[in-house]
């Protein structure tokens, strides 16, 4: 139990950081009348080269990174509840957010999203502190560009 006590502790933590980074109101931007031209349903690689990445603005970046990366620091709980499907659904939400971030994030992000994976198979992947580590740069972009 109290193995499984670590990985909770680590995901509450970076649970809260990531919701606290995407709390702030966008900055800088306006309605934008191109907004449906960019905000395609399939996300294609050259999208992410944008400010946003493949985000039509700051803010739904900033929470749908925030919201990814709180998920994968739960990916221990849905594993332990055994919700199959919840987890599947959540791996590839993570998959595909990390094809759409910003190209400043997009190699910290994918890196996150195989230590969350690699964490559901390896709860050592928590205790030796390498989900820490994965995620310390996301926070790190979400508290830099989502104020």
């Amino acid at each position: 139990m109290k193995n499984l006590s670590r990985p909770l502790t680590a995901a509450a933590l970076f649970a809260a950081l990531a919701l606290t980074a995407c709390s702030a109101p966008e900055t800088g931007s306006a309605p934008s009348s191109s907004a449906p031209a960019t905000a395609a349903a399939t996300p294609t690689p050259s999208k992410s080269s944008g400010p946003f990445g493949d985000f039509p603005s700051a803010a739904e970046a900033c929470t749908t990174i925030s919201q990814q990366a709180t998920g994968a620091s739960l990916f221990p709980l849905s594993a332990a509840q055994g919700k199959t499907a919840e987890l599947e659904q959540l791996k590839t939400s993570l998959s595909e957010t990390a094809e759409r971030v910003p190209d400043d994030l997009k190699a910290d992000f994918a890196n996150l999203n195989d230590v969350a994976v690699a964490g559901l198979s390896d709860q050592t992947v928590y205790s030796s502190g390498k989900f820490d580590a994965a995620m310390t740069p996301v926070t790190a972009w979400l508290a830099a560009n989502c104020k």
